[in-house]
C-alpha cells in the first residue's frame, strides 16, 4: 500500500481545525495505584484532571474528547468541574482501538476529515499549554503531521536474561511522546490498516509509507508508568503550581 492509498480529499479553502482526543480507557496495571492510574490523585487532583485543564488552556483546540471505557463509573467522580468538551464511553481492549472509536466519535459530533486531532495520553499529566501550542505551529502546514518526541541522550543496552547483550547505537533515535497530531482522514485508514498492536499513531501512519514530524518536547512531558513516576510528577506539579501562585511563569 503506498501512501496516496489512504490521502484524504481536503475541501479547498477550508481552514483545518484541531481536536484533542484524550484515550482513558488504560487499567494502569504497571502503576501500583491499585485502580486506573488516570484517576489517581497527584497533588490534589486526579492524573487526568491535570492532564485536562493543561488542554483547556491550548486556545486553538476546538475541542477535547475524553475516551472512556464502556463500565466507567469513576471519571465524573475524580474529574468534577473538568475541562472537557465531550465525554465517550467507546474505549476498546486497545489503545488503538480506543482511538479508533474516539475518531468515530469525533467525526459523529462534526469533525471532518481534513481536520486535525491530537491524541495525548491521559497520564502525560504535566503536559503545558505551550508545548501544545509549538506541536501545532510545527505541523499545522505539514502535510503528514508529527509528535512530540525527545532525542535519546542515554546509551542503550539491549538485555538478555537480565544482562546486557549488546549495545545499541542511539544515533537518530527519539523517545515518542504526546500529543500526536494527525490528519483525522489519514489516522482513521492508518489505524485500520496497521491492527490494534501498534502502541501509538505515529506508528500506524508510518506503516502507510509517511514520515511524521518530529518536534522536540520536553523531558517533563513523561508518561506516569511506575510508581516512582507519580511521586516525581507530584513534586514537579507543586513546584509548578508553587511558581503560579506566585506570579512566575505558568
Amino acid at each position: 500500500m503506498t501512501p496516496h492509498d489512504t490521502e484524504p480529499s481536503y475541501a479547498i479553502g477550508t481552514r483545518p481545525r484541531c481536536f484533542a482526543l484524550v484515550p482513558c480507557a488504560g487499567v494502569g496495571q504497571r502503576a501500583g495505584t491499585h485502580g486506573p492510574k488516570q484517576y489517581h490523585l497527584v497533588a490534589g487532583r486526579a492524573v487526568v484532571a491535570h492532564t485536562l485543564a493543561a488542554l483547556s488552556k491550548v486556545a486553538r483546540l476546538e475541542a477535547t474528547l475524553v475516551v472512556l471505557s464502556p463500565d466507567d463509573a469513576q471519571f465524573e467522580q475524580h474529574v468534577s468541574g473538568f475541562a472537557a468538551d465531550w465525554v465517550a464511553r467507546a474505549g476498546g481492549a486497545t489503545r488503538a482501538e480506543t482511538v479508533a472509536n474516539g475518531l468515530d466519535e469525533l467525526l459523529a459530533r462534526g469533525a471532518q476529515p481534513h481536520d486535525w486531532v491530537l491524541v495525548h495520553d491521559a497520564a502525560r499529566c504535566l503536559i503545558r499549554p505551550e508545548w501544545v501550542d509549538r506541536l501545532i505551529d510545527g505541523c499545522m502546514d505539514d502535510e503528514v503531521g508529527g509528535l512530540l518526541a525527545l532525542p535519546l541522550p542515554d546509551t542503550l543496552k539491549h538485555e538478555t536474561a537480565g544482562r546486557v547483550d549488546h549495545t545499541v547505537d542511539r544515533t537518530g533515535k527519539w523517545a515518542a511522546q504526546t500529543p500526536q497530531m494527525f490528519r483525522i482522514g489519514l489516522l482513521k485508514p492508518a489505524l485500520a490498516h496497521a491492527g490494534e498492536a501498534v502502541t501509538d499513531e505515529a506508528s500506524a501512519i508510518e506503516a502507510l509509507g509517511h514520515r511524521p514530524k518530529l518536534v522536540v518536547g520536553s523531558y517533563e512531558n513523561f508518561k506516569l508508568t511506575w510508581p516512582a513516576d507519580f511521586e516525581l510528577a507530584q513534586r514537579l506539579l507543586r513546584d509548578n503550581q508553587g511558581i503560579v501562585s506566585s506570579g512566575g511563569r505558568a
